[in-house]
Order: C-alpha cells, then sequence, then structure tokens
C-alpha cells in the first residue's frame, strides 16, 4: 500500500485506499446513498398531502437548486479529492479550524443518520415479517458493516443490484401511473391542493416555498462521491462526472413516479392521503404492492451500507490527517490486508449506530441533522466561492460554468434557512460545535505541526495546474506516480 507524506517529526503515515473503482461504480454507491426508492415513498408523500400535484414543480425547482450544491460539490471535490469530504475541503480552503468545526459537526451526525433510517426498515417488511423497529434497525446496521468493510468494488456490485431493484420499483409506479391516466396533464402546471374533503384549493407561492426545503431533501445524497475519491481512478475528472451523472440520475428516477402518480391517481384525495403503496394496489393488485413494499426495504438497507462506507472513509481521512491520539491515529488508518478497506474505521463508526437502533429514541435529532447539513452546504458555498484565488487558483480541477452564480444562490438561500430553523435544534448544533472547539484548543491547537495536517493522497497532493506563462509544468514525483500505477487496477 502506498502512504501519504508526512511533515518532520510525525509518526508513519496509514495506507493509502487503493483506486479500484470508476465513474460508473462511484455512481452506483452514490446513486445508492440518494436511495431514490426511499426517497418517492418515505419523503415524497408528505409533500404530496401538503401539496398535490403541485409537488412536481416543487421538485423540479428542487432539481434546480440541488445542481447549484452539485456544482459546487463538483468543483470543491476535484480540487481537494480527500476522503474527509467537506471537512477536507473547507479545511484546506477556508484554513484548518473551519474545517475541524465542519467535521465535529458531521460526525456527530454520521453516527445518528444511518440508524434513524434504518429504524424504517420493519414498517415496509410488515406485509411479510412481523418485527420490532429497534430489532430490524439493529439487525439492518449490523448487515451494512458486514458489507462495509469488503473490498469498494464488491461494495459497489452489492449496492447496485439493490439498486436494480429500486430502479425497478420506480419504473413499475411510473408504468402503473401513465397506463392509468385520469388527471389532465394541465394539473401539473395548473397544480391543485386537496383538502382532504373532497375539495381542492389553489397552489400558491407560499406552500411552493414551505415545501422546498424538503423537496430538495428528496435529491441528498449525491454529494457522496466526494468521499469516495480517494478510491476513484483520476479523481481530478472523475469526481465531478460522478457527482453530476448521480444528481441527474436521481432526478429522473424520483420525479418519473411523481409525475405519474399525479397523472393515475382516481382523484386528489388519494394524494392527500399519502400512501403510495395503496396507490399501487389500486393499479395492480396488492402483490405488486408488496414487491414494492420490498423494494423499499432494501433501498433502506442499501442506503445505509453507503453510509457505512462513506462515513468510514470519513473517519480513516481523520486519522490519516492525525486527528486523534498516535494510538488511536494507527488503528482508525488500518486498512484490511485483503479487501484494501478501512475496516477498523468502518466498525468504530458502524457499531455505535447499530447500538443505537436497538437502545435510543433518536428520532428527536432529525431536526438537529437538518441544521448540520444546511451549515455544511453554507460552508462549502463559501468555500466556492474562495476556491479560485491564491495557490488554489492553478489547482487542475474542474471548474464550474457560470461561477459565481451557483455559490452565491446556495449560500444566501441556505442562510436565510438557518433563520428558520427551530432553536433547540439551533443550540444542539452550537453545543456540539462549544466541544469540538475546546478539543481543537486544548489538543489539536497545540500540536498544530504534527496533528490535524489536512493532507491528500500521494497521487494527488502535488497535483498543480502550470501557471499562465511558458514554464514547463510541475511534474509529479516519480514515487507518486509509481504509487498511482499500483493502486489503480482496471476501472470498474
Amino acid at each position: 500500500m502506498t502512504t501519504s507524506p508526512q511533515p518532520a517529526g510525525a509518526q508513519p503515515a496509514v495506507a493509502a485506499l487503493p483506486r479500484s473503482l470508476g465513474v460508473f461504480g462511484g455512481v452506483l454507491l452514490t446513486l445508492s446513498c440518494v436511495t431514490p426508492a426511499s426517497s418517492l415513498f418515505i419523503v415524497v408523500p408528505p409533500l404530496l398531502q401538503s401539496q398535490g400535484s403541485g409537488a412536481v414543480i416543487s421538485l423540479l425547482i428542487a432539481a434546480v437548486l440541488s445542481l447549484g450544491v452539485g456544482l459546487c460539490y463538483a468543483e470543491l471535490g476535484t480540487l481537494v479529492p480527500s476522503a474527509g469530504g467537506e471537512y477536507s475541503i473547507v479545511g484546506q480552503v477556508l484554513g484548518r479550524m473551519a474545517g475541524w468545526l465542519v467535521f465535529v459537526i458531521s460526525i456527530v451526525s454520521l453516527l445518528v443518520i444511518p440508524p434513524i433510517i434504518a429504524l424504517g426498515t420493519a414498517g415496509y417488511l410488515g406485509s411479510v415479517l412481523s418485527l420490532d423497529p429497534a430489532v430490524a434497525g439493529g439487525a439492518v446496521m449490523v448487515l451494512a458493516i458486514a458489507v462495509g468493510v469488503l473490498d469498494i468494488k464488491s461494495n459497489a456490485l452489492i449496492t447496485g443490484v439493490f439498486l436494480g431493484l429500486e430502479v425497478v420499483a420506480a419504473g413499475v409506479v411510473s408504468v402503473l401511473g401513465l397506463t392509468h391516466i385520469h388527471q389532465p396533464a394541465s394539473s401539473l402546471v395548473h397544480a391543485v391542493v386537496p383538502d382532504g374533503h373532497g375539495g381542492t384549493g389553489p397552489f400558491t407561492a407560499g406552500l411552493l416555498i414551505s415545501g422546498l426545503a424538503v423537496a430538495i431533501f428528496t435529491y441528498n445524497g449525491f454529494g457522496t462521491a466526494i468521499y469516495l475519491s480517494e478510491d476513484l481512478r483520476e479523481p481530478r475528472r472523475s469526481v465531478a462526472r460522478t457527482v453530476l451523472w448521480s444528481l441527474l440520475a436521481g432526478v429522473v428516477v424520483i420525479t418519473v413516479p411523481v409525475v405519474a402518480i399525479c397523472l393515475g391517481v382516481s382523484s386528489p384525495d388519494q394524494l392527500a392521503a399519502g400512501d403510495l403503496v395503496a396507490i399501487v394496489d389500486s393499479w395492480a393488485g396488492s402483490t405488486v404492492g408488496t414487491f414494492v413494499s420490498l423494494c423499499i426495504a432494501a433501498a433502506i438497507l442499501n442506503a445505509v451500507i453507503v453510509m457505512v462506507i462513506q462515513n468510514g472513509r470519513v473517519l480513516y481521512a481523520s486519522a490519516r490527517d492525525r486527528t486523534w491520539p498516535d494510538p488511536v491515529n494507527r488503528a482508525l488508518g488500518t486498512l484490511h490486508p485483503r479487501w484494501g478497506s478501512p475496516w477498523v474505521a468502518t466498525l468504530a463508526i458502524g457499531a455505535p449506530g447499530a447500538v443505537l437502533a436497538l437502545t435510543v429514541p433518536i428520532d428527536a435529532l432529525l431536526g438537529f441533522t437538518g441544521v448540520v447539513v444546511a451549515v455544511i452546504y453554507l460552508l462549502l458555498g463559501v468555500a466556492a466561492l474562495a476556491a479560485r484565488r491564491g495557490r488554489h487558483r492553478t489547482t487542475d480541477a474542474w471548474r464550474m460554468p457560470l461561477w459565481p452564480l451557483a455559490p452565491v444562490l446556495t449560500t444566501a438561500v441556505l442562510a436565510y434557512a438557518l433563520t428558520q430553523q427551530a432553536r433547540r435544534d439551533l443550540l444542539i448544533t452550537l453545543a456540539v460545535l462549544l466541544v469540538g472547539a475546546l478539543y481543537w484548543a486544548f489538543y489539536l491547537r497545540p500540536r498544530s505541526a504534527t496533528h490535524w495536517v489536512l493532507s491528500l493522497p500521494a497521487d494527488q497532493s502535488g497535483r498543480t495546474a502550470a501557471p499562465p506563462a511558458a514554464a514547463a509544468p510541475t511534474s509529479v514525483p516519480a514515487t507518486a506516480t509509481a504509487a498511482t500505477a499500483a493502486t489503480a487496477p482496471e476501472n470498474l
């Protein structure tokens, strides 16, 4: 295994992840984190209940806004291709302490989000098995950890199979809806909102704005590609492609079935009920509805698997960046001798999630995770604005079109969104940041020469673009070139 360069006096670097993943495999993993089926059947129903056929307009506008965030992810993920993801990007562009605070709030959400999602499994297995939600959630977490410690190509294949089931389920809903059309196409443009009593009302601008946060969350997960940047071949090119292709695929796989549902319902009151499985039953019978429910359960497992994979890589990157005491760094930086996966870090981030699913009612932290996502997205927007100055101007990276339009809009919208969040969730976020600031002040800052050194993989750390003058481009060290060749098997 190759290692990343370290400053003088530091302990030996952790082993480098093998670059065995191509864009296609990266899209399979990333789209699995978007988890189209669970987004369609879990996130979209409340939107249909409150907005009726206007949900289609909300989803299309959310897709445009998500594209702005995706462009920021694509540029910054190629500028700083690190498994640390957002914390490494923000730390490299906005400063080490800013990166540390992003790491602190994100690591807490990484512990909480997978078990929250896993706890929803039992509800969709109810037609086949009667399971306690906590037991089902814990079992999903354990299965996800077991898959997460395998090599990344096996991960891509396994999640690709589950993703195939998701796409089939979305396709079934789309075909059934479009072959049972009862509503005019004009209802998608001149949307109506069911009142739940057989009547309808207009789709107003206020309803649109109130549902945008949920609509944007529907596509959330396309940023997973940046966590895979140390597994991808040629990350300076492939990360941007993986982000944008994953976003496009997610928009299509989620939005087309929603259009079909809005056109296929016998009356707007079916949208007000929000039971999409019942709508499928009305079109094709309970057998097909059961199949769709099982596909949703598979989608939940698939999403948790990918989250455990990405979360393990974040913790692995923190060990490489010398975040913890040296024995902890060595343990978390260990790669499996056969699979090349950060198996200790994967266990360390996944096992507490299994315990949480079994023992703790953590639904109350959903609002906190929403605030965390908004804060991280906001800082990414700021980083995208700052990424074309200083040393970053000459880095070999993909650059978004129409800069700085996307980051300006992203930061403005998210800054406003944060002012509308619950006071309790904001206070929890501030408390977590305070604890992180204390660790920074008393442990990391006094050891700044050797700890929290935001590094890149050896084969990426020296790659900068040639200066505008006629000077020859900077060469990549021979050792880095050899490392790249040694750790870049054939594309998936």
